[in-house]
Formats: C-alpha cells, structure tokens, sequence
C-alpha cells in the first residue's frame, strides 16, 4: 500500500508585468533542497536552472522563460511567503561602524516599485525607434566570467542589446531576433552615446521589488538599509 499524498494549499497572485493572474502552492522540502543549492551555489548557471525549477514546479500555468526579472523576484517573495512566513530575520553589516544590526522584514512591505517616468519606446532618429523589452533570467549568463569591470561593462553592454525587442523605421518593423548576430551588431556599431544612455535609462527605471528599512547605527546616526531584486529573497 502506497503512502497518502500531503495535498499543498493553492494561493493566487498577478504577475506584474502581464497582470495575469495565476496560481501556486507553497514550496516543499524537494524545492527547500533546490533553494539550499541556489544559495550556496557560486554559479550563474545553477542558480539560474534552480530559481526556474522552483516556479515550475509550483506555479501553474506560466511559461518561466517568457518571465521578466520582476516578476521571478515578485514570485519568489510570494511563494517564501506562504511557505515560511512573512517574517525574514537578518543581520547587515554597517559599513561606518562594522557593527552587525539585527533587522526583520515583513514580506508584505516589499513592492514592485514603479517609476512614472519609465517609457519601453526610445526615439534614436527623427524616423528610427527601438522597443525594450524586459531582461529574462536566462540573460544573467552574460555575466558568468565577467570579473574585471571592464569584462562587466561588455557583459551588461551584451544584455542590455539583447532586450532591444524590434526596431520601427516609419511602417517597417522589424524583429531583431529575426537577423543574424552580425547583422544586429552593425546595426548597434551605429548608435551614439546618447542612444546608449537612454537605453541605460529604461534599465535604470524599470519595475524593481524594493524594500527599504530605517535603522540607527552605534555612533546615533539614522540610516536605510535598500534592497532591490532577487536579494529581497536570498537575504
């Protein structure tokens, strides 16, 4: 005779980016193992294959390759929330004093910020324009080897390209990953630095799960201790 099924609990949540609500159950000890690996793994590429396990395997209905970043980090924090609690206790180093502060996190105080002034279009030319799309996870793997800062400049450089989505020449479209890699680098050769700065400004203002938390250091002066992304979870 088999053992009894423990039957998991099902929650509902809306991915930001799409609004699509889907549902999830909490993880179990088999994802807790999966988590254990991610976060003592050094490597991209694990931690990468086990964060895309994990939602596979308890979130239905979603495609985790069509996932922006924010959302896997929104997911992530939903479903540790149901499955510990909504409490996260840790310990920051502050960086004037080197005293170690005791600091608590309520899940539900940590958001997808939003910047009014984020735009996915970008006008390179008076006839030319390019849509962004969100990074993948998978585009974390441009920085696997990446060690010196210039080696990551290039890396964040090839991501950043990688989510230029297609290119609008009066009513010619075109999808860029309908072109070869060289074809795609030649049209890139092409941009200025205020092409890649405004590129840079959708990265730098797009959706972010954020939580800030004030504390007072030993010397009585009051600081914030940020954290954005995929850190609100691996904290």
């Amino acid at each position: 005779m088999a053992l009894p099924k423990i039957q998991q609990p099902l929650f509902e949540l809306t991915i930001p980016s799409s609004k699509k609500t889907v549902k999830y159950r909490p993880f179990t000890v088999k994802e807790e193992k999966v988590l254990l690996i991610a976060q003592e793994s050094k490597e991209i590429k694990q931690i990468v294959l086990s964060i895309k396990q994990i939602i596979n395997n308890c979130v239905e209905d979603v495609n985790v390759e069509e996932l922006a970043m924010f959302d896997m980090e929104y997911i992530l924090i939903s479903l540790r929330a149901k499955s510990v609690n909504n409490l996260i206790e840790f310990k920051v180093k502050d960086k004037d004093t080197e005293e170690e502060i005791d600091l608590q996190i309520d899940i539900d105080d940590i958001k997808i910020h939003e910047n009014e002034n984020h735009n996915s279009i970008i006008k390179l030319t008076d006839v030319i324009t390019i849509k962004m799309k969100y990074p993948k996870i998978d585009q974390l793997s441009f920085l696997e080897g990446a060690e010196t800062e210039s080696e990551q400049n290039e890396a964040l450089f090839k991501m950043m390209i990688g989510c230029i989505d297609t290119v609008v020449q009066g009513e010619d479209v075109y999808k860029l990953s309908d072109f070869t890699q060289k074809e795609v680098d030649e049209f890139v050769d092409g941009f200025t630095s205020d092409h890649v700065n405004k590129i840079k400004t959708f990265f730098d203002t797009m959706p972010v799960l954020r939580f800030e938390k004030k504390y007072k250091s030993a010397d009585g002066k009051e600081k914030t201790f940020i954290a954005q992304g995929t850190e609100t979870f691996f904290i």
